[in-house]
């Protein structure tokens, strides 16, 4: 018979064991990934997003902004109230500090925010950063938790509709640069909506929840959306069925020439002001060159509870074809898909924030950069686009064995000179893996030396792509790479 001691033994052995299972399996269950609704950049996906912020920051800084910044979370007071039913996703933080705060959910309202803190009532800005919105994302079409927005704005006391064209003029300007294809730039008006409302019958407490409904005519059909108003919120079905008339329209200068006729709408105050200040951004924008992209539509609505003017929204032409495929067995009309870029008017939003209500009159637009970087991803795949990753002009390279010392010195006057330049990390590398490296990664230029280049005070320079060398004398050399390489000095 076992000892009472032998038997403990024996059972604290099993619990190891057991013990030890458990910790197996724990680490089988733990998966090593990313958070829902965002992602990690590879070298090659950070290539192309610099492109592309380099292609938006000189347009903007084409145009006159300045850039400012603003902390990645707000009081959430400061965020509560802006956004009408798309405020369930923002991002609540605890804080130990016993501030409530949240994660902001777009670059206006900390922008507006800035503006009365700050008492400024004039400013052309831009702002590139992060944001965060608790929605259900969908990774292939560019949505996500976290994202990166490119925000224009223009604050100030100006006259009707030339701020609003030029914002208007860039988002044309940056889509046609980044040649992501054919594109077509919604626009419309809150006042034309509000006013629509009104004279199709909805009451003035249903105006903002009807907008939000109107707000999904860009995903939704049009019979989902009418049974949301008329289901969900409690709108009339003809009601209903007469917004349905309006938003179904679409045009140019023609269109608002129709509706400033409308005998409902040409007598309402508030569609009448929209309606006149469309016409003149309209010739406006022809002066600009724009207008073949640009579509007067009623069924725009951005639901945002801040806008108070000119709202706008761009799509891709391939997306819009994409959904008719899909919805041609379905008595729909068409339906697009997310948007690239999208703003408006907001005259009211700096004025929330003022102690003494001071308005500062606003418009401004927001690229969407994530959506943007998947179709540029997807259109290097598709080409396979050798992307370089990094910007180096030359690498430093021996020809013989014990050169590190003189490759070392060569290197430090490069840099010293602001030559973007590399080496391999070995003491004695051979020649050919050197010049393999270099078309791998798509270095343009080689500087070899060897023992009878240090006798004559020269470099022999090698054109990777054409394999030309040529000799170059030491005091000439940062010259004649900078003069080779232009594109990435």
């Amino acid at each position: 018979m076992a000892s009472v001691s032998e038997s403990i033994d024996d059972v604290a052995k099993l619990l190891d064991r057991k013990a030890n299972v458990k910790c197996d399996e724990g680490k089988h269950k733990f998966v090593l990934k990313t958070p829902k609704g965002t992602r990690d950049y590879n070298p090659k996906q950070m290539a192309i997003r610099e492109r592309v912020f380099n292609t938006i920051i000189s347009s903007f800084k084409r145009h006159g902004a300045e850039t400012i910044d603003t902390p990645v979370f707000e009081l959430k007071e400061t965020l509560t109230g802006k956004y009408g039913e798309d405020s369930k996703l923002i991002y609540d933080l605890k804080d130990q500090g016993g501030e409530l705060l949240s994660l902001r959910y777009d670059l206006t309202v900390p922008f507006a925010r800035y503006l009365a803190m700050n008492k400024i009532t004039n400013i052309k800005r831009y702002h590139i950063a992060k944001v965060y919105r608790r929605d259900n994302p969908a990774m292939t079409k560019g949505r996500y938790r976290e994202f990166y927005q490119c925000d224009f704005d223009i604050a100030g006391q100006y006259d009707a509709m030339i701020p609003d064209a030029e914002c208007l003029k860039i988002v044309h300007e940056i889509l046609s640069e980044l040649q992501l294809g054919d594109f077509l730039i919604k626009v419309n008006d809150r006042r034309i909506l509000d006013g629509m409302f009104a004279v199709c019958g909805v009451p003035d407490n249903k105006f903002r929840t009807i907008c939000s409904s109107v707000d999904k005519l860009d995903k939704t059909p049009w019979q989902d959306v009418k049974n949301e108003m008329v289901g969900e919120k409690g709108l009339p079905s003809e009601v209903a069925d007469r917004i349905g008339e309006y938003v179904q329209m679409n045009g140019g200068l023609e269109l608002i020439e129709q509706l400033l006729q409308d005998p409902l709408l040409s007598q309402n105050k508030f569609s009448l002001e929209g309606l006149n200040d469309m016409k003149l951004l309209f010739e406006y924008l022809a002066l600009f060159g724009v207008t073949s992209q640009i579509s007067f539509d009623l069924s725009l609505a951005r639901g945002l509870d801040y806008y108070t003017g000119v709202i706008y929204e761009a799509v891709l032409l391939q997306d819009h074809k994409e959904t008719q495929a899909q919805q041609k067995d379905n008595s729909e009309e068409t339906l697009s898909v997310g948007s690239v870029a999208g703003g408006g008017r907001y005259d009211g939003l700096v004025g929330m924030f003022d102690p003494k209500g001071r308005k500062v009159p606003c418009v401004g637009v927001s690229i969407g950069i994530e959506r943007i970087f998947s179709i540029m991803e997807q259109k290097a795949e598709a080409s396979d686009e050798k992307i370089r990753t990094t910007e180096t002009q030359v690498l430093v390279a021996a020809a013989q064995k014990k050169l590190l010392e003189e490759r070392l010195k060569l290197i430090s006057e490069l840099w010293n000179a602001g030559v973007k330049a590399e080496m391999l990390y070995k003491k004695n590398p051979k020649l050919l893996n050197q010049l393999q490296y270099c078309e791998e990664t798509g270095i343009p230029l080689v500087a070899i030396i060897g023992e009878q280049e240090l006798k004559d005070g020269v470099v022999k320079l090698r054109v990777v792509a054409t394999r030309e060398e040529v000799n170059i004398s030491r005091q000439d050399l940062v010259e004649e790479i900078k003069r080779r390489t232009p594109s990435v000095c």
